[in-house]
């Protein structure tokens, strides 16, 4: 029935933290290999499109089903209703984070100045770094609680009837 709100929740949220997850092991630390040369690269590779581009489409509509998810699984159980508030309320977390944490510094990293902003480039890439393995974490921390209402829903749906 409304199943496909929950596996699409997890599907894009899967999606999501292995997407951040590759930019934790593949490019960010290419931009921070060689810092200016590796920054400049990274701004000349990323001049039409660039991971953000991914994430504002994927992250918004994975937003949209984990609501949906917690509207339509409501009265499914008190612990369904607990596990995908919580899947929804941190994957808002993360995009939260994305916005206050992680934008401020791609402005620092691909934005300003080269030659005038080298401490605060290296500074930005190795925060940013550190901390997109605390939103990833966030992530998969959305992932299970979506994957543990998902149980709820099927052990709802599936209880033996025992006959005596």
């Amino acid at each position: 029935m409304l199943k496909f709100l929950i596996f699409g929740f997890i599907t894009l949220t899967a999606g999501l933290l292995l997407a951040n997850i590759y930019s934790s092991l593949v490019d960010a630390p290419a931009w921070d290999a060689d810092i200016p040369a590796s920054v400049q690269a990274a701004r000349e590779h990323y001049k039409n499109h660039n991971p953000g581009d991914f994430f504002r489409i994927f992250s918004p509509v994975n937003q949209l089903l984990g609501f949906l998810t917690v509207v339509f699984f409501w009265n499914t159980s008190r612990h369904a209703r607990l596990f995908f508030g919580l899947a929804f309320l941190l994957a808002i977390s993360a995009d939260i984070m994305t916005f206050t944490y992680f934008y401020p510094r791609n402005t620092i990293i691909f934005e300003s100045s080269l030659t005038d902003n080298l401490e605060n480039i290296r500074a930005a890439s190795a925060q940013w770094l550190t901390m997109n393995w605390v939103r990833s974490l966030i992530v998969a921390l959305a992932l299970c609680f979506a994957f543990l209402g998902l149980n709820e829903v099927y052990k709802k749906e599936f209880v033996p009837k025992l006959d005596m």
